[in-house]
């Protein structure tokens, strides 16, 4: 285990994890190691270079923004969501980026932001490079950054699974060795994520994080369901989770349906606001941001008995979860399609409502292979490079699915014939051995045939 569940939910901003806010952490990152090195005061000019999907993609998904702001100094997780325009726009009519809030240089996005979309580099295909120049043109510094999904980034020379395992009473590395290490200890998956997280930084400190966790989702999810008009990218994708929520009012509950569309209502407003570039948390990516929060709000509002320690029961049980593919496969819709973030987010919510629910350790490992195995081969293929079409409904879709997956798991009985570590292993090859115009380059599929249209 190398991963901590914090780790995996990140608070950031929209619309993408791997294209906004792991391309803002890299950013900041170059800018950082240029001021550590006491070389800001010798740069006149950085040149940022995007390549593959970062660059066929990144207009629609913020990149570039993203790029500004992190050379900038600013933090995915503190930048304020409002202010973003005026800080761009400042950069923009002066010509002048303080590099790490620090350093004046002069920037001027056509020449010093640069875009090859016929170029990938070797390491994966969200690829980066920075470089820092002299008042003579000398090169400074050169760094190339990946950014493989969820918000998670690694330089080039540094494989992602060089992290050392962390020092945890109850260590797994896949499913299977997580159902051992529980029951053998006689733990929940739960209690067993409690017991590792814990040694990492105290109980307190992981309840209080949750708790914040869940704050910002329901945050997230309250501004979505009121904030109406059209998103932004040219589309004209009006926002649907507010009329849905009006609607849902005025019925007052009385449809044999209308926990599923509260579902639908909760998934939609997080992606909308996400689509917005508002502030969501990487569940485990911003294009999954509103299936797990979804469930939650499913679990609170219409399961009697839920309680806080449900909601405890249910990150830990999904964080569990999600890092087994985290490790084990890919979260990452440039490298294995939108089966790593949807799909994800479907098998870490299904296993979450089953482990808030009380399920047996058996049980949670079933909700998540369920989970997963229905959204085996799907596709990326955002309309315009843009998260919003098919990726706002993909949500809702998928909420209903794990609520539906955890349904099957708990009720069935006995064993089932395919393990999660199969379908892990299964979705991954398949995400290799999809071609890659299918993976978040808005070259085939929707992306293409919409237009056609």
């Amino acid at each position: 285990m190398k991963t901590s569940i914090f780790d995996l939910f990140k608070i950031g901003i929209g619309p993408s994890s791997s294209h906004t806010v792991g391309p803002m952490r890299a950013a900041r990152q170059f800018a950082v190691g240029l001021a550590e090195s006491s070389q800001l005061d010798q740069i006149s000019r950085v040149l940022a270079e995007l390549f593959g999907s970062l660059a066929l993609t990144g207009i629609g998904h913020g990149t570039d923004k993203a790029v500004i702001l992190g050379l900038s100094g600013e933090k995915p997780e503190e930048v304020n969501p409002d202010a973003v325009e005026e800080i761009l726009e400042s950069i923009r009519s002066t010509r002048i980026l303080e590099l790490f809030s620090e350093k004046p240089i002069e920037f001027e996005a056509a020449r010093d932001l640069l875009f090859h979309a016929e170029e990938c580099l070797p390491g994966h295909p969200n690829g980066m490079r920075f470089s820092a120049f002299d008042n003579a043109s000398n090169l400074l510094k050169s760094e190339v950054y990946y950014s493989i999904g969820g918000g998670f980034i690694v330089r080039e020379g540094e494989a992602a699974g060089d992290a050392p395992p962390l020092e945890v009473p109850y260590p797994f590395s896949n499913g299977a060795e997580l159902l051992a290490q529980a029951n053998e200890h006689g733990l929940a998956i739960w209690e067993l994520m409690l017991a590792n997280e814990s040694a990492l930084r105290g109980e307190e400190s992981v309840r209080e994080r949750i708790h914040l966790l869940w704050s910002v989702m329901d945050d997230c999810i309250e501004r979505g369901l009121r904030q109406e008009g059209l998103l932004p990218g040219g589309l004209r994708v009006r926002r649907r989770a507010p009329p849905l929520y009006k609607k849902l009012q005025a019925q007052g509950g009385s449809e044999p349906l209308s926990a599923m569309r509260w579902v639908n209502a909760f998934a939609m407003a997080v992606n909308e606001e996400n689509a917005a570039g508002g502030r969501v948390v990487t569940a485990p990516t911003n294009g999954a941001a509103g299936l797990i929060p979804a469930v939650i709000r499913y679990y609170l509002q219409f399961v009697p008995g839920a309680s806080d320690d449900g909601l405890m029961r249910f990150f830990l049980t999904a964080g569990a979860i999600g890092i087994l593919y985290k490790e084990n496969a890919s979260i990452s819709g440039a490298e294995v399609g939108c089966q790593g973030e949807v799909g994800v987010a479907c098998s870490m919510a299904a296993a979450g409502l089953a482990g808030a629910l009380g399920a047996s350790n058996e049980e949670v490992e079933h909700a998540a292979e369920i989970g997963m195995e229905h959204h085996l081969g799907m596709t990326c293929d955002p309309i315009g490079g843009l998260v919003q079409v098919p990726c706002i409904e993909r949500n809702a879709i998928g909420a209903v699915k794990a609520i539906n997956a955890c349904q099957m798991a708990t009720q069935e009985g006995g064993g089932h014939v395919v393990s999660l570590d199969q379908v892990i292993r299964t979705m991954y090859q398949t995400g290799l051995d999809m071609q890659s115009r299918y993976k978040e380059t808005a070259l085939a599929g929707l992306a293409v045939n919409v237009k056609d249209c």
